[in-house]
């Protein structure tokens, strides 16, 4: 049977995967679709309910994203946040414009008293709230029939043409930022489209080994597997779907962390897979000579991952299927039709178009980080790997600032060994933390003498979701430890900082 669907038509917005995301939570089915998609096709996939994403652009220019417009006359339940609302009202008839002053972070929204709107009644929502708003333009005139449902001291919050079943909101319900969030979209999925709520992660696992066995047939697949939470639970997947079909490479590029490499070949030597482990340290260090560019060095380390995947499948004979563990979050950041690229991720961006494989297999790629640790659970993972922090898949290569070497490698070791022993005996962890080495020298003294080495800066962040967070606020007394562990058992350091941004505007990686 057919889940309920909410579409989620994308416009650009970084938060996309959120959106799709908090639908999930609340037990209804969503899929992410081009924000240009036809009405046809819409009517096709019969959703329940429509949300239009922000997006980076201006509704008033020429060239702006833009829905078809027989949307509207669905009769379908729309809701459009941030640039979906002005695009909803833009092209109804109201006014968009950039205003004189624009919203920010955490701002106060006033609930207005008549009418109130369902997205916001029977939830405890407080008359007045805060929700993390970011835009510069907004609706200064709604189009006919559409009344104001909550504002700021700046712009018209929300709106709606309830007899249509239009809905728009200024600002992200789907972070945490924002007070209510949940709330207001259990409003819209259940009081306003009426969902029953009959998608569970379970379904998630027999839709994709279905979808697998089919694609994949009697052929064998090749996975990339870095020991970390998405490959990991990609690999128990690919196990279920394709029992004896599945060979594990483990690329040990010399990135990374303390005793790592030998860590994942005794957990998964042990499993029932195929598994190999690759020890190509030198291969991609020269590969890296004189490259210090982030973007460079992604794209650099992406390519020769596939080249050794590729090298070892023809050892192994004709393995036609390439699997990753790729999630959304790679996705988003890598850039998508309407969306700006942050960065590329060595299994999104960094794939070269020449690949020899007659297939791509990314069954992870609609979930996100908190839905694949779910998954693994599901499957029967340790919890210890399943909660096992994030790490890239390029490694200490992109902690290190500048050109990656062997002494570099050897210096952010040791200072991630002594965060991660420090920060692992508190009761609350911090949702990651690691240290990155910069390219800033400062001048210090050691034993009556100058040095001029470089800082190591210490990041720890907490988060739900990894598309946002805030800037983890450790003692005192911990940094202080930090601090004087790594400038006492490290030679050549003898300054530490601690980045205390949040995301955005910062990513959670430095490069």
């Amino acid at each position: 049977m057919r889940n309920e669907l909410i579409l989620v038509l994308d416009f650009g917005g970084q938060y996309k995967e959120l959106i799709a995301g908090m639908v999930r939570k609340l037990s209804v089915y969503s899929e992410i679709h081009p924000g240009d998609l036809s009405v046809e096709e819409i009517r096709k996939m019969n959703p329940i309910g429509i949300i239009l994403t922000g997006g980076p652009n201006s509704v008033y220019l020429p060239n702006s994203s833009k829905c078809d417009p027989a949307i509207f006359d669905l009769d379908i339940p729309v809701l459009g946040i941030c640039y979906g609302m002005q695009m909803m009202c833009g092209m109804l008839g109201g006014e968009v414009r950039q205003s004189s002053t624009g919203e920010y972070g955490r701002i106060a929204v006033t609930v207005s008293d008549n009418p109130q709107s369902q997205l916001f009644a029977d939830t405890g929502i407080d008359k007045q709230f805060f929700a993390l708003m970011s835009h510069r333009d907004a609706v200064t005139r709604l189009p006919n029939d559409f009344l104001q449902t909550a504002f700021t001291n700046n712009c018209i919050a929300a709106c709606e043409n309830s007899a249509k079943k239009l809905y728009g909101i200024q600002f992200h319900p789907e972070t945490k930022h924002t007070e209510y969030g949940s709330g207001i979209f259990h409003n819209f999925l259940y009081e306003i489209c009426g969902a029953k709520g009959d998608y569970k992660l379970d379904d998630y696992i027999g839709t994709q080994v279905e979808k697998l066995r089919k694609q994949v047939g009697k052929d064998r697949v090749l996975l990339a597997l870095s020991g970390g939470v998405d490959s990991s639970v990609c690999a128990s997947l690919l196990s279920k779907a394709l029992p004896e079909q599945l060979t594990c490479i483990f690329v040990d590029h010399g990135f990374m962390r303390q005793n790592e490499g030998d860590q994942i070949e005794s957990v998964f030597s042990k499993r029932k897979l195929n598994f190999i482990r690759v020890n190509a340290q030198e291969r991609f260090l020269n590969k890296l000579k004189h490259v210090s560019e982030p973007e460079a060095k992604r794209k650099l380390i992406g390519e020769e991952f596939i080249r050794v995947f590729e090298e070892e499948s023809a050892k192994l004979g004709d393995i036609p299927f390439l699997a990753q563990g790729t999630i959304y979050p790679d996705i988003v950041e890598s850039g998508g039709k309407h969306g700006a690229a942050i960065k590329s991720h060595h299994n999104v961006g960094g794939l070269p178009t020449n690949l020899r494989f007659t297939g791509v297999i990314e069954p992870l790629s609609g979930l996100f980080k908190d839905e694949v640790r779910v998954l693994g659970r599901k499957l029967g993972l340790p919890v210890s790997l399943v909660n096992r922090q994030p790490f890239p898949g390029p490694g200490l290569a992109i902690r290190i600032m500048g050109e990656v070497t062997l002494e570099k490698l050897d210096i952010i070791r040791k200072a991630d060994a002594i965060l991660r022993e420090e920060l692992d005996r508190m009761k609350k962890r911090p949702s990651q933390y690691f240290t990155v080495l910069t390219d800033t020298y400062s001048v210090g003294v050691k034993g009556d003498e100058r040095t001029y080495s470089p800082v190591i800066a210490v990041r720890a962040v907490t988060t739900d979701d990894f598309m946002t967070c805030d800037y983890a606020a450790l003692p005192h007394k911990i940094l202080s430890r930090v601090s004087s562990r790594i400038t006492s058992e490290i030679p050549q350091i003898c300054r530490v900082v601690y980045d205390i941004t949040s995301k955005p505007p910062a990513t959670v990686e430095w490069e």
